[in-house]
C-alpha cells in the first residue's frame, strides 16, 4: 500500500498566514495604533477631574461646533438614572465638560474632541438649616481657571438646565 502525504497541515499553516496579513498583526501596521488626543486634555486647578467620574450623558452644538459630556459622581449617576431630575440629594457632584470639535484623522466624517472650552460643576450639599444649596462653578480659559461661580437654596439657571438632563440610556 503506497503512502499518501496530506496536504491540510500545509493549507492551514497558509490560512493562519493569511488570516495574520488581513488582521494587521504585522509591523507594517504599527503606525495605526490610535495615539491619544492631547488637544483634548483637561489642564488647571479643577476642584477634580470630571474625566474620573461616570458618564450621564452627552449632547452635541452643532452650530457652535462644540460636544460636551455631563460627569458624575456615585451619588449623581444612581440619581440620575432612577429619579427626576433636579432633587439631586446632598453629596451629588456633577461636571460638564465642553470641547471645541475637529475632524477624526483617522474616520473620515468623524469628529473628535479638540481643546476643552469650559468645565462646569454643580455640587449638591445640605445646608446648616437642613436644607439643600446648590454651588455652581464654571471654569474657561487655557489653562481652566474659575470664572464664575454662584450658591443658594435655588440652582442658578445654568445649574437647574445641568441638573434636568436626563441619563442616556445604555446598554
Amino acid at each position: 500500500m503506497k503512502a499518501r502525504t496530506c496536504c491540510i497541515p500545509l493549507f492551514g499553516a497558509a490560512l493562519l498566514a493569511g488570516l495574520a496579513v488581513l488582521t494587521g498583526c504585522s509591523p507594517r501596521n504599527a503606525s495605526l495604533v490610535a495615539a491619544q488626543n492631547k488637544s483634548a486634555t483637561l489642564s488647571g486647578d479643577l476642584p477634580f477631574h470630571p474625566l474620573q467620574g461616570r458618564v450621564i450623558t452627552s449632547w452635541i452644538d452643532r452650530r457652535d461646533s462644540t460636544m460636551s459630556t455631563l460627569y458624575g459622581n456615585d451619588v449623581a449617576v444612581q440619581h440620575a438614572r432612577t429619579n427626576e431630575p433636579h432633587n439631586y440629594p446632598p453629596g451629588a457632584l456633577l461636571a460638564a465638560v465642553t470641547w471645541k470639535q475637529q475632524e477624526d484623522p483617522r474616520w473620515f466624517g468623524a469628529r473628535i474632541p479638540a481643546t476643552a472650552q469650559s468645565v462646569e460643576y454643580v455640587t449638591v450639599k445640605s445646608a446648616p438649616d437642613g436644607k439643600t444649596s446648590y454651588l455652581y462653578q464654571l471654569y474657561t480659559g487655557t489653562p481652566l481657571k474659575e470664572t464664575a461661580s454662584a450658591e443658594g437654596a435655588v440652582p442658578s439657571e445654568r445649574a437647574s438646565w445641568l441638573l434636568s438632563q436626563r441619563a442616556a440610556v445604555m446598554p
